[in-house]
């Protein structure tokens, strides 16, 4: 038990040393954040493919919408009449209503997937530019990083924000 202790101990006095380093390596280079998120939602690219993802997603949603209709429809039948029914009428409408309710979630299922395979197919041709954007911009001014201000970094001056700059330059290589 001493043991772990003075280990965990000498593990953190290490890693106290090995920031300190680094932070003083740092100290006077140029740092940027972008939030990635909103230069792909805000750039002229990013907002097309949104329209082709929303697009598709409100089809599929229309056509599910009257398979979950009718499900609901027969799930009320089944409530109100099930009393009259004999035995195999109300076992078949049940069956029904469950192969119903299988086969709208497969299919749900498979609209998911089709929506990750879009959503994936229009923004990969997006993010490899922002990818290029970024390494030539950090480049030609300067920095030694720019991050990612909605991955890991809890505080960042306003004045190191480069979002709206990149998003610009996006739109540029974009057209």
């Amino acid at each position: 038990m001493l043991k772990r202790v003075m280990l965990i101990v000498t593990l953190v006095v290490l890693a106290g040393f090995t920031f300190d380093s680094t932070t003083a390596r740092a100290e006077g280079q140029k740092i940027g954040v972008m939030n990635i998120q909103k230069v792909l939602l805000e750039s002229s690219a990013g907002r097309k493919a949104k329209e082709v993802f929303e697009k598709r997603m409100n089809e599929l949603q229309d056509k599910f919408k009257k398979e979950q209709d009718s499900l609901v429809a027969l799930q009320k039948e089944i409530e109100k009449k099930s009393s009259a029914w004999s035995k195999d009428k109300k076992a078949e409408k049940i069956r029904e209503l469950q192969l119903g309710q299988r086969e709208l979630q497969a299919k749900s299922e498979d609209a998911k997937m089709e929506l990750r395979q879009l959503q994936d197919k229009e923004l990969e041709p997006i993010l490899k530019m922002l990818q290029t954007v970024v390494n030539s911009y950090g480049e030609k001014n300067g920095y030694a990083i720019i991050l990612d201000s909605k991955v890991a970094v809890l505080y960042a001056d306003s004045s190191i924000e480069v979002s709206d700059e990149l998003k610009a330059e996006l739109d540029k290589r974009m057209k």
